[in-house]
């Protein structure tokens, strides 16, 4: 198990070899990462469809959704949400700026394609259609309800979904094992989904899955293209604060003389 300085030291080395990936592997890398995220967010929602107990039905939600990140990290991929933690490299100088935002950026547009693949394909294989039909009705309303959020709400719970995701990333760097791994990030994790922070990630599945399905299966919603992007617009704001708060303060402690 690493300590914390070194886990620090690993996360920076990380940095800077996700900075100098091939822009052609880093966005293949990253539409993986997407599609995992929103499988995990089709197994976490058919989790509970039929649980009528709504604090039941969160917590298995929570404990589903880990499986995203599992994969992302045991799989290999690139999430925008976890590269947040390139801050340190850049603080460090062993990465530059347009090196750090070339990186977010393709792979923000992969975790995109990555995530509308998957909703595209869970809604028209009517996998949507489990349960009779409520697996759709699911979709429609949690995007619904994402994209009502106000700015700043939206905002707050993307710093700290991403506080604890960058946290969960940093946790499972400390084991060398896969089991150690998956048991690390698993709590951080249920507790961003418990709570009902926002990853923009994730909502880049559920904004378009519940947009198909509501499509697909006629179910009335009131879900706009100004209320999904003004949710990916401040959950992205707030993820990029909450990861990057994160490595700050860890590089603050371990790394800056």
């Amino acid at each position: 198990m690493l300590t914390p300085a070194e886990i620090t030291e690993s996360l920076l080395a990380a940095g800077e070899r996700k900075a100098k990936l091939p822009l052609e592997k880093m966005f293949l890398l990253a539409v993986l990462a997407g599609a995992y995220v929103a499988l995990a967010g089709v197994g976490a929602t058919a989790a509970a469809v039929t649980v009528e107990n709504a604090s039941l039905a969160k917590l298995l939600s929570a404990c589903v959704f880990p499986a995203g990140l599992s994969m992302v990290i045991l799989a290999g991929s690139e999430l925008f949400t976890g590269n947040c933690l390139m801050v340190m490299a850049l603080l460090e100088r062993r990465i530059t700026a347009a090196q750090m935002l070339r990186n977010w950026g393709i792979v923000y547009l992969g975790n995109a394609v990555g995530g509308a693949a998957v909703a595209a394909l869970a809604v028209y294989s009517h996998t949507a259609s489990l349960f009779g039909g409520g697996l759709a009705c699911s979709m429609a309303a949690i995007a619904e309800s994402k994209a009502a959020l106000g700015f700043g709400d939206a905002f707050l719970r993307g710093i700290l979904c991403n506080f604890l995701v960058c946290l969960a990333v940093w946790m499972a760097t400390s084991s060398k094992r896969a089991e150690g791994k998956i048991i690390a990030l698993f709590f951080p994790i249920l507790l961003f989904v418990l709570c009902g922070y926002e990853h923009c990630i994730a909502n880049l599945y559920y904004l378009p899955a519940g947009a198909f399905a509501a499509a697909e299966y006629g179910i009335e919603t009131t879900l706009t293209l100004m209320g999904y992007l003004k949710n990916l617009a401040a959950v992205t704001l707030g993820n990029i604060v909450g990861g990057a708060a994160l490595g700050m303060t860890y590089r603050s402690i371990y790394l800056k003389k």
